[in-house]
């Protein structure tokens, strides 16, 4: 007798019974199945989601084949079009932001040599703007053309190194800070508009803008923040010392950059005509040369103890 055969038929009748006791607890009473056989049911369900997803996708197609949905989608962006040109020129003629891209090309050479202009302006010669096709260059070309970067960065400066000034008083508070700065701006902004206010009554032809005007009133702050890190650095006779060096550089400096400015026009115009313009011209641009100081004095002087 084999004795590998036999120990397999052992081992069948072995696992018989377990098997008719497994499929005795999955009929019922009567017979009947418990449980339905879930093995295949993962196909099922794959395929009707794809029947699901083509039947969207068809009803996309169809929505975007109709001619009116079409129509409608052309319509909007038209109108979206044409609304964003109208807000673009409204904006345009009370900002033009245009023109502010041109104030804001710099560099860093540039920069500096306009910090060194605005601090020591007394061995500066050539103070006229370079034209190319009665177009001025770009600030970073031309050293004696306006720009806004430098007044910008120059006031956000000046409220950081308040802030620091209040901090090293222990009187530093976000209100006070935010006075300050609002204060400096509303000044910045009254100074602008008398000084358009002057040039319209006195009737002065010139090219300059309100940006030339905010740029030539925001240089001060370079000024400013020099007194105010001497003042802290080395005390009050410090503050007092570089606030009036760099007061009597922005004077000389607003003199020779407007002076070529405001009397541009008056050679075009007749002689006793001239000299009566000359003098008024001459009076508002030392007049705006003298409120640079007396505005620098005003913002720094309670900030130094």
């Amino acid at each position: 007798m084999d004795y590998s055969a036999t120990q397999s038929g052992f081992r069948q009748r072995k696992l018989q019974p377990n098997m008719r006791l497994r499929n005795s607890s999955m009929d019922g009473p009567d017979g009947s199945q418990l449980f339905e056989d879930t093995s295949g049911a993962g196909a099922r369900p794959q395929a009707g989601y794809s029947r699901d997803q083509q039947a969207e996708g068809f009803a996309g197609q169809s929505i975007l084949s109709d001619p009116m949905s079409n129509l409608a989608m052309a319509y909007g962006s038209s109108l979206a079009s044409q609304g964003r040109e109208m807000v673009d020129k409204n904006l345009d003629r009370f900002i033009p932001i245009s023109k502010l891209k041109y104030y804001f090309a710099v560099d860093t050479v540039y920069v500096s040599k306009k910090l060194g202009l605005l601090v020591f302006p007394y061995m500066h010669q050539n103070w006229e703007v370079s034209y190319q096709q009665d177009t001025p260059v770009a600030p970073r070309f031309d050293v004696n053309a306006p720009d806004l970067y430098i007044p910008a960065m120059g006031f956000i400066t000046y409220v950081l190194v308040a802030g620091l000034a209040l901090g090293t008083q222990n009187r530093f508070s976000p209100e006070l800070l935010g006075v300050q700065a609002s204060s400096a701006l509303v000044w910045l902004i009254i100074e602008v508009l008398a000084v358009l206010l002057s040039l319209y009554l006195v009737t002065v032809n010139t090219d300059l803008t309100t940006i030339d005007l905010l740029a030539f009133s925001g240089y001060k702050y370079v000024g400013m923040i020099v007194g105010l890190v001497a003042g802290l650095l080395f005390g009050r006779p410090a503050y007092y010392l570089s606030l009036l060096w760099c007061c009597a550089a922005i004077f000389v400096f607003t003199i020779r950059t407007l002076r070529l400015k405001l009397l541009s026009e008056a050679a075009a115009e007749g002689k006793l005509v001239r000299g009566a313009r000359n003098q008024l011209r001459m009076y508002l641009t030392m007049s705006i040369a003298a409120a640079q100081p007396i505005f620098m004095y005003w913002l720094t002087y309670h900030l130094i103890r």
